[in-house]
C-alpha cells in the first residue's frame, strides 16, 4: 500500500525505533505510547485488519504472538511468580479491529503493553 505508514516503516522507507526484525515480522517502540512499555508487532505483509486473516494467516498470527512473550521475556516485564511466591509482571496484546475498536492504522499490527518492568 503506497500510502500505509507501516509499510514505509517495514520497507525502512521511514525510520523507526526497531527491537526485532525478521523476514515477516518487525516489532517496534510506539511513537505515541500509552503505557510505560507500548510496542507493536507488525507484520510486513500488508493485512488491513484481522478480520482479513485466514487459515493461510494462522503461522505468522501464532508467530506475533509467541514473539509478544519472547519480548517481555527480553525487556524484563514478563508474568512470573517471584522468589516470595507473589504473581508479578504482566502484560497486555491488543488488536484493535475495525473503527469501534480504535483501529486507526490499517495494517494488522498487535500492541504489546505493560506499566510494569522486573528490576534486573
Amino acid at each position: 500500500m503506497n500510502n500505509c505508514i507501516f509499510c514505509k516503516i517495514v520497507q525502512n522507507h521511514i525510520s523507526s525505533n526497531s527491537l526485532y526484525e525478521d523476514k515477516e515480522i518487525k516489532i517496534i517502540k510506539d511513537i505515541y505510547p500509552i503505557a510505560p512499555i507500548h510496542f507493536l508487532i507488525i507484520p510486513k505483509k500488508h493485512i488491513e485488519t484481522l478480520t482479513n486473516c485466514n487459515n493461510k494467516h494462522i503461522m505468522l498470527l501464532g508467530k506475533m504472538i509467541l514473539l509478544a512473550s519472547d519480548m517481555a521475556n527480553k525487556y524484563g516485564f514478563e508474568y512470573k511468580i517471584s522468589s516470595k511466591g507473589d504473581r508479578i509482571g504482566g502484560y497486555k496484546v491488543i488488536c484493535n479491529t475495525g473503527p469501534n475498536a480504535g483501529q486507526e492504522i490499517y495494517h494488522l499490527h498487535f500492541h504489546i503493553l505493560s506499566t510494569f518492568k522486573h528490576d534486573k
